[in-house]
């Protein structure tokens, strides 16, 4: 019997993820403080329940996705809380970003009361969750990830078990520690480019092709010179997770000279613009401090051009289903790929191999399919084919 899957919290993210799982033919129900998140939703085929207890009740997993550890911990344990409804054997999947000893602390809470904990924080940006391409990372026991590893296939199009129950948390926090700096290096090498009269999109592009490159650089670079800032994370969230990574700082003996120095600029930003303004905008002190601004022509929005291209094309549902398209897809299309399946068996049947998949795969569809379907449903759809065939 398919897993039948809660979701809790439609943010910015949670949204996409949720709406990966339901595209990708899951029984999803949802619950948000605001039902107006959950709308696009309803409308493709998931559930509404009024509250966590309801969700729990209705489903063999919960999995949530929830701004700080305090609302995690009260969505879990409240009264109407998610160990109120799920039954003994039932899996809670936090994709929330917490500190590992919370992550630990929770998860022997759920333990006590019947439940299993598994941990599976994203990265990668918004962007990628909608689209369908975010990275996965988990921590818990193994076969608990191979259990759910269809429903996180369809989240994301990388997936990493990190280790033990705690062990995601950690490394989550360390990419986006990462992330912090590389975002406050790149404002300062845009600075120093238009300072030095050099064109700000000439600065962008050899950047992105040098060594110095980052994928920061590359994606909040973008919102940044064309001024919206926009990445769908504010700095509240960046000031705790660089807490956080302080946090494990001491706690390993480890000194964090940049990471001291980027939580402090984040915490001025955040008094300055507010802790609900949008992460990126940490570069804007330096443009106070300047009197100068780091426009160019760049396109304006949230995401590049292409990045922005798949962040629509899945964020609204397409009015047919991928199993729609496999009329048009012959089973002969496929054929070259075979010798690339990975006799790696789940549940009875073969599966193919994510890497490949992502990479070589597509080449096996046809043009005018691979130019409507992005990569995520090509997966969707090769599931359904494997099952048929």
């Amino acid at each position: 019997m398919a897993i039948t899957y809660g979701f809790i919290g439609l943010g910015h993210l949670g949204r996409h993820l949720a709406g990966s799982l339901v595209r990708d033919g899951f029984d999803v129900t949802v619950h948000d403080l605001d039902p107006g998140n959950a709308k696009d939703l309803l409308a493709n085929g998931a559930r509404w329940a009024d509250d966590p207890q309801a969700v729990a009740q209705a489903v063999d997993a919960v999995i949530t996705c929830l701004p700080s550890p305090r609302v995690s911990e009260r969505v879990l344990t409240g009264e109407r809380g998610i160990l109120a409804g799920l039954k003994p054997g039932g899996t809670w999947i936090e994709m929330s970003t917490l500190d590992e000893q919370e992550v630990l602390r929770l998860g022997k809470i759920a333990a006590d009361r019947g439940v299993r904990m598994l941990e599976a924080p994203v990265t990668g940006g918004v962007h990628l969750a909608a689209s369908g391409e975010i990275t996965v990372i988990t921590g818990g026991d193994a076969d608990l990830h191979a259990l759910h590893l269809p429903a996180f296939e369809a989240m994301g199009n990388r997936i990493f078990r990190a280790g033990p129950l705690g062990k995601a948390s950690v490394i989550k926090v360390i990419t986006n520690m990462l992330a912090f700096i590389h975002l406050i290096a790149t404002g300062e090498a845009l600075m120093l480019a238009k300072k030095g009269g050099i064109d700000l999109t000439d600065a962008f592009n050899i950047i992105k092709a040098s060594s110095g490159n980052s994928f920061v650089h590359e994606t909040e670079g973008q919102v940044i010179l064309n001024g919206s800032y926009n990445i769908n994370f504010t700095m509240d969230l960046a000031v705790k997770d660089l807490g956080f990574a302080l946090g494990f700082g001491r706690e390993f003996g480890v000194p964090l000279d940049l990471a001291s120095h980027a939580l402090q600029t984040f915490i001025r930003a955040r008094s300055t613009y507010g802790g609900d303004a949008w992460s990126s905008q940490v570069v804007k002190l330096l443009e106070d401090a300047t009197g100068t601004d780091l426009r160019t022509g760049l396109s304006s929005g949230t995401l590049s051009e292409e990045s922005e291209r798949r962040h629509l094309r899945r964020s609204v549902f397409p009015a047919k289903k991928p199993k729609d398209i496999s009329r048009l897809l012959p089973w002969h299309h496929i054929r070259p790929s075979l010798p690339m399946i990975s006799p790696a068996h789940s549940m009875g049947c073969t599966r193919i191999c994510a890497s490949s998949v992502r990479t070589r795969w597509p080449a096996a569809i046809p043009a005018r399919i691979r130019q409507i379907w992005p990569p995520a449903s090509w997966r969707s759809l090769l599931r359904r084919l494997r099952r048929r065939h």
